[in-house]
């Protein structure tokens, strides 16, 4: 069994129910308190903190839909399912047809704001009781709520922003969408207090560190083409020599290779708490993973799953011949079951791909017996290898140090190839087009490359069916846009 932080969320759990109970259908403050917990009854104690700060972690957990999800919408894979209509919100986005009332983009938009809603509940109160070691906890916090509100400004753009305060019903109908700039500039300040006060080596495994805040904020910084900053940032990261690439790649998405030395921050997962269709943000699991899996699977190393997000054979393609990450990125079952005696089934949109990096594989006879929805697969969410490529990209793209930007994206194609006989020598736009390929094998199957395309301005050109001055972000759900009576105007062209 893991043991870290987030182990602890089954106990927290009481805690969350008491703040405050999201459902599939609650809005953007729609909160039905269980039990009224305030400055007079809690944060009374550091266990009152601890509790609220594991809360605040919980929320990570359903972002496996912001993984699933960004890389159904990207060029690397299909929808995939039962049907053409098996999770419908998934397929529309897939085809680039979905709209306002889209109810998957809806559980994204509600997991994200209740995280941001415990993380300002704990800061409304953070100074209330001293004890030793609270500054680190306001750290992790800070950094959750960067977190949140960074996944929101990818999918949603402008959005509404508290800080250090709880939303409350009524706020949407007052309280402007702001403009991304400010967003951005609140994430910032949020990742800068936490690299300065957040230790380098977790107290607990899955803990926010000094390295994960400067990676996110570097990573913020890239988003907004602050080169300089991102640069900078990014950097000094590496100079400090905390993380290093694991040198066997093979082991990178399998349990061995679980918070090793290439983790900045890793989303950890469990599969002892079980999961159901009704309530998929109940799972202290990875449901993305289930639903990844081979359709009807039998045989070695492997569980059956629902048969989404199959890979495509230009994604495929994309990994040039020696590439030693593609076996582990890509399941060919076809050949997996030619070698090893395995039979499957075949759904929708089969292309005969499956994402080996996040595909379940055999658990632990204490598992939940739940159709394959809880699966302890972590969530490597930034990886050195990523943190590598931004800065090198930083570099490039910002007319800074193409020699930097080459060793980076050098060091990363090194434990690709397993040499140095691959090694990129091009500069300017030669090199930037590099890099943006290396993000895409690299981080193939992580959720990533939409956000890649878009933030470069090429989705367009890759994704069939994206419509530029549009698609560049997810609409509002339309109820949220109803519940502010005309205080939130949609995004454009939905």
């Amino acid at each position: 069994m893991k043991k870290n932080i987030l182990n602890k969320t089954i106990i927290a759990g009481l805690f969350t129910a008491l703040i405050f109970t999201v459902s599939c259908k609650d809005s953007f403050v729609e909160v039905s308190p269980e039990y009224s917990i305030d400055s007079e009854n809690y944060f009374n104690s550091e266990d009152d903190y601890y509790m609220a700060l594991i809360a605040s972690y919980d929320l990570l957990q359903p972002s496996y839909a912001n993984v699933i999800v960004g890389e159904i919408a990207s060029n690397n894979t299909l929808c995939g399912g039962e049907s053409p209509t098996d999770v419908i919100g998934w397929q529309q986005i897939d085809d680039m047809i979905h709209t306002p009332t889209n109810s998957n983009l809806l559980d994204i938009w509600n997991w994200m704001f209740a995280g941001v809603q415990r993380t300002n509940y704990f800061m409304e109160f953070s100074e209330k009781t001293e004890f030793d070691g609270r500054d680190v906890m306001i750290g992790e916090v800070r950094f959750l709520r960067a977190y949140y509100y960074f996944e929101l400004i990818k999918w949603f753009g402008p959005v509404p922003l508290k800080v250090d305060e709880r939303f409350k019903l009524g706020d949407e109908t007052s309280i402007p969408r702001s403009p991304v700039e400010d967003v951005y500039a609140q994430i910032e300040a949020d990742l800068i207090f936490a690299a300065s006060v957040l230790p380098t080596t977790p107290a607990e495994m899955g803990r926010a560190t000094k390295g994960s805040a400067q990676a996110l904020l570097g990573k913020a910084y890239l988003y907004q083409e602050k080169f300089t900053e991102s640069a900078n940032v990014l950097d000094q990261l590496i100079l400090e020599g905390t993380y290093s690439l694991a040198t066997n790649f093979n082991d990178m998405f399998e349990e061995i290779g679980e918070n090793g030395p290439e983790s900045v921050f890793e989303v950890q997962y469990t599969d002892l708490e079980g999961a159901g269709f009704g309530c998929l943000q109940c799972s202290e699991g990875n449901v993305a993973v289930g639903f990844s899996g081979v359709r009807g699977y039998t045989g070695p190393d492997f569980t059956p799953g629902f048969s989404f997000n199959v890979p495509v054979q230009e994604a495929v393609d994309a990994f040039e011949p020696g590439d030693l990450r593609k076996g582990v990125t890509i399941l060919d079952i076809v050949a997996w079951s030619d070698t090893m005696g395995a039979t499957f089934t075949t759904g929708n949109e089969h292309t005969g791909f499956f994402n080996r990096k996040y595909i379940p594989r055999k658990r632990s006879p204490e598992a939940q017996n739940d159709l394959n929805l809880t699966n302890p697969n972590n969530y490597r969410a930034i990886r050195y290898a990523d943190v590598l490529l931004m800065a090198a990209e930083a570099n490039n793209r910002g007319g800074l140090n193409d020699a930097k930007a080459q060793d980076y994206l050098n060091l990363v194609r090194a434990r690709a190839f397993g040499n140095n006989d691959h090694n990129v020598t091009v500069s300017g736009a030669a090199l930037t087009d590099a890099i943006y390929h290396e993000r895409r094998v690299e981080l193939m199957g992580e959720g990533h490359h939409f956000f890649d395309l878009v933030r470069t301005g090429r989705a367009a050109d890759n994704i069939e069916g994206f419509v530029a001055g549009k698609n560049e972000l997810f609409p509002i759900p339309l109820e949220e846009i109803n519940y502010s009576a005309g205080n939130w105007q949609q995004n454009p062209n939905y």
